[in-house]
């Protein structure tokens, strides 16, 4: 009896520590995808939006169309106002502005296959198990970036109010790009690489 405790609360803790790591890495994803989107644009940023919007939240603009979320611009003149969505890497004049979109599956594979290896996974079940909760800090980073991003402004005109902000919709960049982008890829790295640890 004392020894089936024992091997239940083994597995109760790897599963629990393969949960934990699982999303650390979903974190450590999101930091890697942004990285690598900041170097491969920044210069296009800076060139767009000079001082008017940090470096940052422009390549961020960038890094949520690269999950196929929307940026919406808004603003208004006294009681007119409006709303669009833009997509900055469709619109963008840069040459390699279109591997922008394979960035982020390329991290998710690549951190599902990594997952898979550190805790020699062979099963599909395990599989999906160790890839899947990747998905967890991806979605916290990814609703708190799509927050933090936003960039907006105030100006009054002969005494009439002038407002715009801009900045990633936030139930896509929380479905879209923080749910289904590592639910999918993640679990899919995981899996490719159990296959190749089941030969």
């Amino acid at each position: 009896m004392t020894s089936q405790r024992s091997a239940t609360d083994d597995s109760t803790v790897s599963r629990g520590s393969s949960v934990a790591a699982s999303a650390g890495l979903g974190v450590l994803a999101v930091a890697i995808g942004y990285l690598v989107t900041y170097v491969l644009i920044v210069s296009e940023v800076r060139e767009a939006f000079g001082d008017d919007v940090a470096d940052w939240k422009g390549v961020a603009w960038y890094f949520y169309n690269a999950h196929m979320v929307d940026v919406e611009a808004s603003g208004a003149f006294g009681s007119f106002g409006g709303a669009s969505t833009v997509d900055f890497i469709a619109q963008s004049s840069a040459s390699g502005a279109d591997l922008l979109y394979v960035i982020p599956p390329l991290v998710l594979l690549t951190i599902g296959a990594i997952l898979a290896v550190q805790w020699d996974v062979t099963d599909l079940g395990e599989a999906v198990a160790v890839g899947a909760p990747v998905t967890i800090g991806y979605a916290v980073v990814m609703g708190l970036g799509a927050l933090v991003a936003e960039s907006s402004t105030e100006v009054e005109v002969f005494g009439i109010e002038a407002t715009g902000s801009i900045s990633p919709e936030f139930v896509p960049a929380l479905i879209l790009g923080g749910l289904l982008y590592p639910l999918v890829f993640a679990t899919a790295g995981s899996v490719l690489a159990a296959v190749f640890n089941a030969r």
